[in-house]
């Protein structure tokens, strides 16, 4: 068994790796592995001429990031104690990976891990996905110490310390590969969005912490795959959401959650339609419809716990949006 291997997604993203793929090759010391989405780019093409080093698992049909991962990891399976997984508009910075596997190597409770992310464009500015560790609220909601909802903070160094999160991001986050395993990984149902939060989710509720680094730090572009004001992310996130809080909580929560949701995201709709933004307003009302369509085939979350105790939420029990939107909190030391 090797410590760590170093597993990239891709589709269609030659332009993404010609970017992003220098800096992992310069400044990681563990195997990196990409696993190829059935792209039809020159991205494979790409890897042969400029980086023969890169190992590949090239799949025949695009499974998107969850079940993208599922298969390819499925490949190399028992060879690895950790995996990193990392997307491909990520850059790395000196000893980026040593030290999020040494810290994991330390701490054997914690299943999960994730750097600081600072965004790609600015810098000194955290990066939507992740920021400076991830929390959910009392209603599902995620939210992040340096991004809430679309405010994002500038980096002053405060969020350089290691601490409990919630979730780690999936733009770059480590996983131990034998409970990545055990848990049958993300859930593919989901194709992309929200299956990071479902899996740490899953952890915590199995027994196992999830960590954040702040002494590590990588910078993400974000929105190579979906914009993130699209509606196709929007009807992923809510749909998604749903199925995650309905796995994930007691029967009693969950309808409790849901009719708040509901209330707000219909609200939402509404909204949506008053700005002639029809296609956001459908991406919504089609994501309530296709989680009732599948409700009844998604099986409640059993954990194994082989002794450990279930890793309570860190996030405070709150309404984020209602603290964002009406209370005008927008930075997480003011929640």
């Amino acid at each position: 068994m090797k410590p760590s291997a170093i597993v990239i997604l891709n589709y269609n993203g030659e332009e993404m790796l010609k970017t992003f793929l220098p800096s992992v090759c310069m400044h990681s010391i563990y195997d990196v592995w990409l696993i190829d989405n059935a792209s039809t780019d020159g991205s494979i093409n790409f890897l042969n001429t400029h980086y023969p080093q890169v190992q590949q698992i090239k799949l025949d049909e695009n499974f998107g990031y969850a079940g993208g991962y599922n298969s390819g990891l499925a490949e190399i399976k028992d060879q690895y104690d950790y995996y990193i997984l990392l997307n491909s508009d990520v850059e790395v910075t000196s000893d980026w990976d040593l030290n999020l596997i040494n810290w994991m190597q330390a701490n054997p409770e914690y299943a999960a891990l994730q750097p600081k992310i600072l965004s790609w464009k600015e810098k000194d500015t955290f990066d939507y996905a992740g920021a400076g560790g991830g929390f959910l609220d009392a209603y599902g909601y995620p939210y992040c110490r340096g991004r809430i909802w679309d405010t994002v903070e500038k980096d002053s160094g405060k969020y350089n310390d290691t601490i409990d999160v919630d979730w780690a991001s999936g733009a770059c986050m480590v996983v131990n590969a034998q409970v990545f395993h055990q848990l049958s990984g993300f859930d593919a149902d989901f194709f992309a969005h929200m299956e990071e939060i479902d899996l740490c989710w899953r952890m915590r509720t199995s027994g196992w912490k999830i960590g954040y680094n702040g002494s590590a730090e990588v910078y993400h572009l974000g929105g190579a795959t979906l914009d993130r004001a699209s509606p196709k992310k929007m009807y992923l996130n809510i749909r998604n959401s749903l199925s995650m809080i309905y796995k994930n909580e007691t029967c009693f929560r969950f309808f409790r959650i849901f009719l708040v949701k509901s209330l707000l995201e219909h609200l939402a709709a509404v909204s949506f339609v008053c700005q002639g933004k029809k296609e956001f307003s459908m991406a919504v009302l089609n994501a309530y419809r296709d989680f009732k369509l599948k409700k009844n085939s998604i099986g409640k979350f059993q954990p194994s716990l082989d002794g450990r105790e279930v890793v309570r939420r860190q996030g405070k029990l709150i309404l984020v949006f209602w603290n964002w939107k009406v209370l005008g909190k927008k930075n997480f030391d003011q929640l």
